[in-house]
């Protein structure tokens, strides 16, 4: 597998990330564990999980982080991984009330370095943002837990394209580390933001995309293979696909988009989901893919393609147009 650089870092992940929502929870640990060791066994080095992970089942706190650390120290593989995780999300049953405080951010991130039994964070995400809150407030209070030693970098998950760029000025005028990468929804499935069940999350749109273009600005986007709906239409499964999901992805829309996925995986050999992570590994500013897999044959299809690029002119092919009939 390939290695890539985020910029204004020593971090040097792989091409694809391992993502781990349901680790610990409806991925048990026997399972969770095979799936990490495969992964490294494969070249992977990047693991990213998040505090709130596991918190919707009853006696789950935190289970993706404590499975994470407790897999690390069996295998006593710390120095081998780049370790993410996102904190400062709201409480589940109050999503409506954010958490960014230097209380909340300070207490969740003291929490992940224990649950993940590590001294140091490498890549800390703040999973949601509460525009309310002055930035300035939010990028002096990371920067003193760099400072501390507790993370070495740090990132946005789910932020507006007006807020990073409101950070970023202000980290810059002040001398302050600033984002180093910028975490959201992102695939080749055309998706619709209103079909969002959850509002507080953000989906690459034209703005988000162009300032990543202007600033190099890594992106490490979730539901990279928008949940698997190229791969369901491919094996004519789409009907068992979450009806909430298949509204959100725009399936007349995103029909044109895999005709022409099959169609560029026949001329080069490529099997869709090698296409579908390429179209995201090929974007002229760093990208490194989440994916979310349940099995391990899941995670070795998904890794084949970590050196997978497509060029200019295939990525262009595979974004004409945006109706049914292209």
């Amino acid at each position: 597998m390939r290695y890539t650089h985020i910029p204004r870092t020593e971090l040097n992940p792989s091409a694809i990330c391992l993502g781990s929502t349901h680790i610990g929870s409806s991925i048990d640990q026997d399972t969770a564990f095979r799936l990490f060791d495969t992964y490294l066994e494969q070249g992977g080095n990047f693991i990213d999980t998040a505090h709130v992970y596991g918190d919707w089942v009853p006696g789950g706190k935190s289970i993706s982080e404590k499975t994470i650390g407790r897999w690390s120290q069996l295998r006593k593989n710390r120095s081998q991984l780049i370790l993410a995780t996102k904190g400062a999300h709201p409480d589940l049953s109050t999503m409506h009330v954010a958490r960014l405080s230097r209380a909340d951010i300070v207490h969740d991130l003291n929490g992940s370095l224990k649950n993940l039994q590590t001294d140091v964070i490498d890549l800390y995400w703040l999973h949601r943002d509460d525009a309310q809150r002055p930035v300035e407030d939010i990028l002096e209070t990371l920067n003193d837990q760099v400072k501390a030693g507790k993370i070495r970098y740090f990132g946005c998950s789910n932020w507006r394209t007006a807020r990073i760029q409101a950070a970023q000025a202000y980290a810059s005028m002040h001398g302050l580390y600033s984002f180093v990468g910028n975490q959201m929804m992102w695939s080749l499935a055309l998706a619709d933001p209103q079909g969002l069940q959850d509002k507080t999350m953000a989906v690459m749109d034209d703005d988000m995309q162009q300032y990543h273009l202007e600033t190099g600005l890594a992106a490490t986007p979730y539901s990279s293979q928008g949940n698997g709906l190229f791969q369901r239409m491919e094996q004519g499964t789409l009907a068992h696909m979450d009806p909430s999901l298949r509204g959100m992805y725009q399936v007349e829309a995103n029909q044109g988009r895999f005709e022409r996925v099959k169609r560029l995986a026949a001329d080069s050999g490529w099997s869709v989901t090698q296409v579908v992570l390429g179209y995201v590994l090929s974007q002229p500013f760093t990208t490194v893919p989440i994916v979310g897999c349940r099995t391990v044959e899941q995670l070795r299809d998904s890794l084949m393609a970590g050196d997978v690029r497509l060029d200019a002119d295939q990525v262009r092919y595979l974004e004409q147009g945006r109706g049914a009939s292209d």
